[in-house]
């Protein structure tokens, strides 16, 4: 796990500044304290931050074959570097060090580009190819491991950050044409930036970078599925899920380090604690954050995980008090606005974690993988009570939200939450979709004070499904989850927040095996009635307390909305409603009032508009 960065200029006569390499790449340092390396060679440089996993003593980077013709930068772990090893010296290849990163040269010298197709792993590399002139940029399949680029005085410049293109002195135009698509989503789908001119290689892609051209091409995506043959034998589905999970969670605790688990006390992460304890040969040490407010808090299911496996367990309780710290962290470590608030406490979960281990397996994609989300609940009664006659569909909804007029609170939170649902389930899928955003898109155009060229939410799922012409919401959904929200979202916050931390993260359920077979699952047993995650209950489920399987799904959020009501936020609630970052304050005012009078639950979505507007004002300075 590293920082990379690097510079080709298109002119083979202008030669690369070796201060600027170092500047682009030390601003990386904290995703790689262990180490640097540089290579310049006339309009080629390659930058590397190493944090130490795999081989200390000889897997520094850049790494070179024998006669410096191909140079390698590195972001990541290939987990099946073994057996590629092996399979590789069968095929005539020699080997000098006990690093993966030695195996993508050899493997790169054997397959060229088709070598991607070998790795199980996360990665972000950069390889250079003297003989070809060439410079080989890929991202791993899934999206685990960040690399962006941008052209700029003729030049290409990467790095695992946009921090690394801007102290390259490249411009910082902000591209305000996608403040609708944050105010919706929450943070900034690939291939875009919040800056025009830097863009996000997207998972599963490559990049061929020559002196005439930047070519970006697709080596993976998901298989495609025939929705009317779907696999719906449960003995086989369950079997071979829970052989390809512990391999998984087997080849990812290869290390030469000490490492952990988060344990955040849901049903996924207990199920990798409980694998990984049966595999390792001493206590697994697993970190969990907790908070004061019980109805977000998990701490206590954690700790009867801990119990049950023996592990070494590490508890931190998170506070209002660190809000002013957590959004300056934010700013620094996505470069860009970034409202899923939930970075917060994993940043906090990976600081207490780093102090004890190098590296941990989390317990992230199981609900992108599994279907586990309520969303997919939703998905299944939508189908369900659209068969109702609709003078009863619009009865009920109305009549709840009556007797939610009646509340504040949570119980009006509840009540607004079943309203919603109902309400949705008379919708089309895409009208659903949208509707599970933060916020309506019809709310995010009034909130933008010059809203006329923005890239609208319905254009961008319009133009994403045109890629996945699938049928059912079911699988509809399953898509959008793993090609947009996983990668964009989920990935992006574990990977900036633990590397602020310089920790490394594995994600056992990101598997690309496990993807591709769980992808093609019917519903039905992904789902059995509605019962979120049958598969993973029925198998490593089963040796949980019962506790965890009973649990609700709360997810890894703040109280924001209870911290937005306390009278210590009163000044910073106003600033909203002031200063020069594009938002409506008339807007601003109503949704704060909604908020402190109980109407509705906005805590996210004001946290949102708080790191737009930092991010703003930083812009601006």
């Amino acid at each position: 796990m590293c920082g990379i960065a690097g510079v080709f200029h298109f002119d083979s006569d202008r030669k690369v500044d070796n201060i600027l390499l170092k500047r682009i790449t030390d601003v990386l340092s904290h995703r790689g304290p262990d180490g640097s390396g540089y290579y310049c060679e006339n309009n080629i440089g390659l930058g590397h931050r190493r944090l130490s996993i795999i081989d200390l003593s000889t897997g520094d980077q850049p790494m070179f074959n024998e006669d410096k013709s191909i140079a390698i930068i590195f972001n990541g772990e290939i987990y099946n570097y073994l057996e590629l090893r092996e399979e590789l010296k069968i095929l005539g290849h020699k080997f000098f060090t006990q690093s993966d990163t030695e195996v993508i040269i050899r493997a790169y010298q054997h397959w060229g580009t088709d070598c991607q197709n070998k790795f199980n792993g996360m990665w972000a590399f950069a390889l250079w190819d003297k003989r070809k002139n060439q410079l080989f940029i890929s991202r791993d399949r899934i999206g685990e491991k960040p690399l962006f680029y941008s052209t700029h005085d003729n030049t290409f410049i990467f790095g695992s950050e946009i921090k690394s293109i801007l102290a390259y002195d490249s411009p910082q135009i902000p591209n305000l044409e996608l403040t609708e698509l944050y105010l919706t989503l929450g943070y900034i789908p690939a291939p875009y930036t919040f800056y025009k001119n830097i863009s996000k290689l997207q998972a599963g892609h490559y990049l061929l970078v020559s002196p005439n051209s930047v070519q970006e091409k697709k080596y993976w995506d998901l298989p495609e599925i025939d929705e009317d043959n779907m696999i719906q034998d449960k003995k086989i589905v369950n079997e071979k899920f829970e052989n390809l999970l512990n391999d998984s969670i087997r080849i990812r605790m290869r290390s030469d380090v000490p490492y952990g688990a988060f344990l955040s006390g849901g049903l996924d992460s207990s199920s990798i604690v409980a694998l990984m304890s049966k595999i390792s040969s001493t206590p697994v040490q697993t970190f969990t954050i907790g908070f004061k407010e019980k109805i977000f808090d998990e701490s206590k299911l954690a700790r009867k995980v801990a119990e049950k496996f023996k592990t070494e367990h590490f508890e931190y309780f998170l506070e209002q008090g660190e809000f002013d710290e957590s959004v300056k962290k934010i700013l620094f470590q996505f470069d860009e606005p970034f409202g899923d608030s939930s970075a917060v406490p994993t940043g906090n979960v990976s600081k207490i974690a780093s102090q004890k281990v190098k590296m941990v397996l989390t317990g992230d994609g199981g609900d992108e993988v599994l279907s586990g989300y309520n969303s997919y609940q939703a998905e299944k009664f939508a189908t369900q009570y659209q068969k109702l006659p609709p003078l009863i569909r619009s009865s009920i909804p109305a009549t709840l939200k009556f007797a939610g007029n009646i509340f504040s609170g949570n119980i009006r939170y509840k009540l607004n939450r079943i309203v919603k649902f109902l309400s949705n389930s008379n919708y089309s899928y895409d009208e659903r979709l949208v509707s599970k955003m933060w916020s309506n898109p019809k709310l995010a155009e009034s909130l933008i004070i010059d809203s006329g060229k923005q890239l609208r939410i319905e254009d961008f799922f319009s133009s994403f499904y045109k890629k996945y012409p699938v049928k059912n919401s079911f699988y509809k959904l399953m898509y959008y989850q793993l090609k947009i929200l996983l990668p964009d979202d989920f990935l992006t916050k574990v990977d900036r927040m633990s590397m602020a931390h310089s920790l490394e993260t594995r994600v056992p359920f990101l598997d690309y095996r496990l993807v591709e077979f769980m992808v093609h699952v019917h519903m039905n047993v992904k789902m059995e009635g509605y019962e979120r995650k049958s598969v993973l209950r029925n198998t490593v489920g089963r040796q949980l307390p019962p506790s965890i399987l009973k649990a609700p799904k709360r997810g890894f959020s703040m109280p924001l909305r209870d911290w937005f009501r306390g009278s210590d936020f009163k000044d910073k609630l106003e600033s909203l409603c002031s200063g020069n970052y594009g938002i409506n304050p008339s807007v601003v005012k109503i949704l704060l009032n909604k908020g402190a009078q109980g109407k509705e639950d906005l805590g996210n979505f004001i946290w949102m508009m708080f790191i737009l507007k930092k991010w703003k004002e930083n812009q601006n300075k």
